[in-house]
């Protein structure tokens, strides 16, 4: 396969990529819950991405979404997940199609992330036994995205609605595992938790692409422990 702008990838990366997505996505998935924060992370370039992963585990966080809005991101993923994929889940975003999401996979993304919803890319997903969480808003958008075979609905855009509007959602879709994406900040994050948030999908306020550019890691760093720390609290746990 040619990845666009770059290198073809040999059989066996590909195989090896895609059966080690296929045999832990149950783990991971749980991992991913565990964690409780997604961090989105956007940059205008990709280079720093990989300090910046760094930084986010180095306060807690366990799962970052290179969103394909990064200039190749493909390869942005591929050296993220080579350095610390034993360590956190590197997964991809804004992916808006299936073969963006075989892209992404091939290059070792552990879970895809959309902020729409495409019933072609959640197939290919559930293909490869890989984690996939598109995005929705209305009730009738996150029911057939869940129907689909989402693992996670993430709730696109938060910032809108607020944590009251999850809390709506839940009382008729319990069953449905919510990720609020956009408007979460260390002032609302306690909120969606409390409305019924799965995990909380978190971008500038957590990897602030500014605090990127200007490689402030160890700010990424003490943002992260305080994002973790309330869930951690939430939880109750220490």
């Amino acid at each position: 396969m040619q990845i666009p702008g770059g290198e073809p990838l040999g059989f066996a990366h590909q195989m090896h990529s895609i059966l080690a997505s296929t045999m832990s996505a149950t783990e991971d998935l749980q991992k991913l819950l565990d964690g409780g924060v997604v961090a989105v992370i956007r940059a205008d370039s990709g280079e720093v991405l990989a300090d910046v992963a760094e930084a986010l585990l180095a306060g807690g966080v366990n799962a970052i979404e290179i969103t394909f809005t990064v200039p190749q991101a493909h390869r942005v993923i591929e050296t993220v997940a080579n350095r610390l994929g034993d360590k956190m889940l590197v997964g991809a975003g804004t992916v808006l199609d299936p073969e963006t999401a075989r892209v992404a996979l091939l290059a070792g993304a552990r879970y895809i992330v959309s902020p729409c919803l495409n019933l072609a890319t959640i197939e290919m997903c559930k293909r490869y036994g890989t984690l996939v969480m598109p995005g929705a808003f209305s009730p009738t958008e996150i029911l057939t995205a869940w129907q689909a075979g989402a693992d996670v609905v993430k709730v696109f855009p938060s910032e809108i609605t607020g944590p009251a509007y999850l809390k709506a959602l839940r009382g008729p879709l319990p069953q449905i595992r919510l990720m609020p994406t956009g408007g979460v900040t260390l002032q609302t994050a306690a909120d969606f938790l409390k409305a019924g948030a799965c995990a909380l999908g978190i971008g500038s306020s957590l990897a602030d692409p500014k605090a990127i550019a200007e490689r402030r890691f160890g700010d990424i760093t003490e943002l992260a422990k305080k994002y973790t720390q309330i869930v951690k609290e939430f939880r109750g746990k220490k």
